[in-house]
């Protein structure tokens, strides 16, 4: 097994750090639930704590390198220009806001336009997804590789759903119906760095959303790929970061599940 780098155990201990504040708030959100204002400006705060953690403990371990966080509104501190933090502090935020025990910290490490390192934390399980590139994919010490099945019909799909306010449901919906008749089963877990992290694990086969940010897919796309899956936006540009369109699976699955989903024409919502 390859022993992590210093830069994944920076990575690794910073999201830790800021996991147990957000263990620590998490547990207080289900108090919040039967308040009258309700907890999303408790969770906002908790959000913006978690990412101050990493931003602090990671500026103290490489100074000089550049930031791209979520909480900033997608705000860049420039650094060295080569290195640059992609920084998503609470993935699942919605999961968090209702007490739902299911979200991540993704950090992932860009250098000259590559991602090189990737973690996704899961506080609550204590689960920690790793990933160097050229060095495999692992969960805490255990080296991962992508489900080897390879019929549909078998095949467990992880996918999200386009957020109330934006575009895309028409053609996200055509999609699900394509896709949903075709395999074992479709979950919508709301986290997309997990379910990433997932398929590197084995435990689903394929994963597809639309339009996702940078932080959300950045560290996980590494944990796929370097898992043996492949990753590219559903019409095979496998630079997925500027659409934010992706479709991440094992090998034999990824192909089929692609032509599936770009049968379904993006005008279905000029129509809807």
């Amino acid at each position: 097994m390859a022993r992590p780098s210093p830069v994944i155990n920076v990575m690794t201990l910073t999201a830790r750090k800021a996991a147990r504040e957000l263990v620590r708030d998490f547990g207080e959100v289900e108090q919040l639930q039967v308040s009258r204002k309700g907890p999303a400006d408790f969770v906002s705060a908790a959000d913006l704590r978690a990412e101050k953690t990493i931003f602090r403990e990671l500026s103290k371990a490489r100074p000089g390198y550049g930031f791209l966080m979520e909480e900033g509104s997608g705000a860049t501190a420039e650094g060295d220009g080569r290195h640059r933090w992609i920084v998503d502090p609470l993935d699942g935020t919605t999961n968090f806001l209702h007490g739902v025990p299911h979200f991540a910290i993704s950090i992932a490490l860009e250098v000259d336009g590559e991602i090189v390192a990737g973690v996704v934390h899961q506080p609550l399980t204590d689960e920690t997804y790793w990933a160097e590139r050229g060095q495999g994919a692992h969960l805490n010490d255990r080296r991962l590789r992508v489900s080897s099945r390879a019929k549909l019909e078998d095949a467990l799909i992880g996918t999200g759903i386009p957020f109330k306010g934006e575009e895309g449901h028409g053609h996200y919906l055509g999609t699900l119906a394509r896709i949903t008749p075709m395999v074992s089963g479709v979950r919508r877990m709301g986290a997309a760095a997990l379910d990433l992290a997932y398929v590197a694990a084995g435990r689903y086969e394929a994963f597809w959303e639309f339009d996702l940010k940078p932080w959300d897919i950045a560290a996980g796309i590494l944990l796929v790929r370097e898992a043996g899956g492949y990753v590219t936006t559903p019409g095979g540009d496998p630079n997925v970061l500027p659409s934010g369109d992706i479709l991440a699976a094992n090998d034999r699955l990824h192909q089929p599940l692609a032509e599936l989903i770009r049968s379904v024409p993006r005008t279905v919502d000029a129509a809807a």
